[in-house]
């Protein structure tokens, strides 16, 4: 994970500031949505003076990427006001674009401050089974699809990468941290966040129709994602994403989530859209 959020810098110049880099091999070949969405933010981070920090973005995937291939990012420097700046991240592929953000950010100053609690009767993460836990019988190739990244998880009530356990409820919690420590520079910490904002906020959508990972024929593409920085926090030690649903219809649908420290802040706040296809199933014999 680190080695792909360390972009490289280009000589290429246009009227936009150019970076390169690769991909984490994936087991289906197409690149994770979070890793670009982390990777533009960088991107976008290295035009700006390190106490202008990000608060908050809102980006597109245009085009499942290749994960084979390596990904060229254009930062447009939209604007740099006295307080906030403002930054445009095309990631390409091929010279096609894959995904699309725009961020905005802003020097730190004080202000009021409130944030919604977080939930207090929930399972610490010590007290939840690992994801191995829940994979056995499952096919290697299938498992590396859980098992191969860089990310620890832990479900509340159950992960629904084979079933559905429980109440079929829009909603649902999961525990998560990188699994070794990485550096203290607050901007990797950030990234790694974006990078972990997108693993299962899709679920809190599956859940409430018991439509588990694993279902044959099933079809889920992220459309949009959208992020707000509130404080700041360490990726590396265990944070609880709160995760829900407002809504699903015509084939998409949205999950917002919380995602919090253990001592309770809450460090961001996510929304993202999907495009979810259920196979149908088949008629009855006549």
């Amino acid at each position: 994970m680190l080695a792909v959020l360390d972009l490289a810098g280009s000589d290429a110049r246009t009227t936009e500031d150019i970076f390169t880099g690769v991909s984490q091999s994936m087991p289906l070949g197409r690149v994770y949505g979070g890793q670009v969405l982390a990777q533009s933010l960088v991107a976008a981070e290295r035009t700006l003076p390190d106490e202008r920090v990000v608060h908050s973005m809102h980006g597109y995937f245009l085009r499942p990427g290749d994960s084979a291939k390596g990904i060229t990012f254009a930062v447009d420097r939209i604007h740099d006001g006295r307080s906030f700046s403002t930054r445009r991240t095309q990631a390409f592929q091929e010279g096609v674009p894959i995904f699309s953000m725009i961020a905005s950010f802003q020097d730190e100053d004080p202000g009021v401050e409130h944030h919604a609690p977080m939930p207090q009767d929930l399972p610490a993460p010590e007290e939840l089974p690992d994801v191995e836990a829940h994979l056995q019988g499952l096919h290697p190739m299938s498992k590396r699809l859980f098992t191969d990244r860089p990310v620890d998880l832990r479900h509340v009530p159950s992960p629904i990468y084979l079933t559905v356990d429980g109440a079929r409820e829009p909603s649902q919690a999961v525990w998560m941290k990188v699994r070794r420590p990485i550096p203290d520079d607050p901007a990797i910490h950030r990234a790694a966040l974006a990078y972990l904002s997108d693993l299962t906020i899709q679920e809190s959508i599956l859940r409430a129709h018991g439509i588990p990972w694993a279902l044959r024929g099933l079809k889920v593409a992220s459309l949009d994602h959208a992020m707000w920085w509130h404080r700041p926090g360490r990726a590396d030690e265990w944070m609880l994403y709160v995760q829900e649903s407002p809504s699903a219809r015509g084939g998409r649908g949205l999950a917002t989530g919380r995602i919090y420290a253990q001592d309770g802040r809450l460090l961001a706040s996510v929304a993202q859209e999907i495009m979810v296809r259920v196979p149908e199933e088949p008629s009855a014999a006549s």
